[in-house]
């Protein structure tokens, strides 16, 4: 029988659940100590999500994403004022009690860069983690943790910008390079061949140590997407808007402390990691098993234990049309060759169009 992971102790969830709350009350406790205005609800796509809504010094209405509606943050906006003295020393704490417990956590250098971005406002304008250290933040969302966490040195981040219908301001300005820049560490920009330069940062002598951006698909088709209000360009990928739908909130852990960031919905993760895998190639093959991996683990979960949320994000996918039909079903057949015992732990759907009545069928 399959296993991909095994439950975290109560206290190692406990403590996760703890490290989530102050980090959510921390973001609360800066904006209303920087910024006089009301908290407010958004519905986007049938979901419901909190902001805080001020005025600017130009009299503009602005607002800043506070997260999906949820018993944890409305519990929090309403104790906004009493977070306790010694928030970073506490908060440290905490998140190396709940690494020890179970939980997984980020190497330095790679927590440092993310938590910079995070300071930048990167997550506030809508960025997301992506990729593999989104996918340590699922298990520690689930309560579980992962047998084989494939560490990467590669962070990876995605932005929309305005192509997708988020929750997330699209309208924030932040410098990114500077930010890379400010940690001194020797990352620059790639270059492609074409001379564009953008998408990716390195560290010369650290070469397996970079920075991905990726942005959803345009109508120009570009090599390259620039989005001059947070001064970066980011590498277009095929199908990534599907997964940059429905965001979800996580406590990333190191040992030097927690933020909150952006992740893509674990279940549209999860689907999207088939369709991606399909269209890797050649030289891209390691990453298209990791990929397989990465959702075999998700799909086992969510099938056992939440499997309406699977059924939602599937859903969507179905109702996008044949082609994204056909390369789901090239992923499947991936993973089936792949993982061929999942065949008999998964719940798949039966292949039918989009026009009948979703129906799914254990194998």
């Amino acid at each position: 029988m399959l296993n991909f992971y095994s439950d975290l102790s109560p206290s190692a969830q406990t403590a996760y659940a703890q490290v989530l709350d102050h980090v959510m009350m921390g973001l609360l406790q800066r904006t209303v100590a920087d910024l006089k205005g009301t908290f407010a609800k958004k519905t986007v796509s049938g979901h419901e999500y909190w902001y805080f809504q001020y005025r600017d010094m130009d009299s503009s209405v602005k607002q800043i994403y506070l997260g999906p509606r949820s018993e944890r943050l409305d519990r929090l906006i309403e104790t906004k004022d009493s977070a306790p003295p010694g928030r970073q020393e506490s908060l440290s704490k905490q998140a190396r009690a709940a690494i020890v417990l179970g939980n997984a956590g980020v190497v330095r250098s790679q927590f440092r860069v993310i938590r910079r971005l995070e300071e930048y406002g990167f997550f506030k304008a809508g960025g997301v983690l992506i990729g593999t250290h989104a996918f340590a933040c699922y298990g520690n969302m689930l309560g579980i943790g992962w047998y084989d966490s494939n560490k990467t040195h590669d962070v990876d981040f995605a932005y929309a910008g305005r192509s997708v219908s988020l929750a997330l301001p699209s309208d924030v300005k932040l410098d990114v390079h500077d930010a890379i820049t400010s940690l001194e560490m020797g990352f620059l920009p790639t270059a492609k061949l074409d001379g564009l330069i953008g998408g990716s940062d390195v560290i010369p002598h650290q070469p397996d140590f970079r920075l991905d951006f990726i942005t959803t698909v345009g109508r120009d088709r570009s090599d390259l997407v620039n989005f001059p209000n947070l001064n970066i360009a980011m590498v277009p990928l095929k199908f990534m808007e599907y997964s940059l739908q429905d965001i979800r909130q996580a406590a990333l852990l190191s040992e030097q402390g927690a933020i909150l960031v952006n992740v893509p919905n674990p279940a549209r993760f999860a689907l999207h990691k088939l369709i991606v895998a399909g269209e890797r190639e050649g030289s891209f093959r390691t990453k298209a098993i990791k990929d397989l991996q990465q959702s075999a683990a998700l799909l086992t979960y969510f099938a056992k234990h939440q499997p309406e949320e699977l059924m939602e994000a599937w859903t969507d996918l179905d109702s996008r049309g044949k082609g994204w039909r056909s390369r789901f079903n090239k992923g499947v057949e991936m993973l089936l060759r792949e993982i061929p015992e999942i065949e008999q732990t998964l719940i798949w759907r039966e292949k039918v169009s989009s026009s009948k009545p979703l129906s799914i069928e254990r194998i």
